[in-house]
């Protein structure tokens, strides 16, 4: 049986317009304010939370909320996780 026959392939070349180099940016570490505010958001709604818990029902405005004052709480904390994305 005769052996069948290897087909060269022909190398793959970028298109010259795609073959520039592009910089990029370095980007430095983020300023001590961001890390400060992400971290006071993310306080801000487990401390929400926990005064809910606590004392929600004497707080005329938190007892207005009722439900919703997991969601306030739950939101900035969320709020300061995905700050956290952005941090260098």
């Amino acid at each position: 049986m005769p052996k069948s026959k290897v087909r060269k392939k022909a190398v793959y070349t970028a298109p010259a317009d795609r073959r520039t180099p592009v910089k990029v940016k370095a980007a430095g570490p983020s300023h001590p304010i961001y890390v400060g505010v992400m971290l006071g958001v993310m306080l801000l709604g487990l401390a929400w939370l926990v005064v809910n818990y606590i004392a929600g029902e004497s707080i005329p405005f938190m007892a207005d909320l009722q439900n919703w004052n997991f969601a306030i709480g739950f939101a900035l904390m969320i709020g300061g996780l995905l700050m956290t994305m952005r941090w260098r």
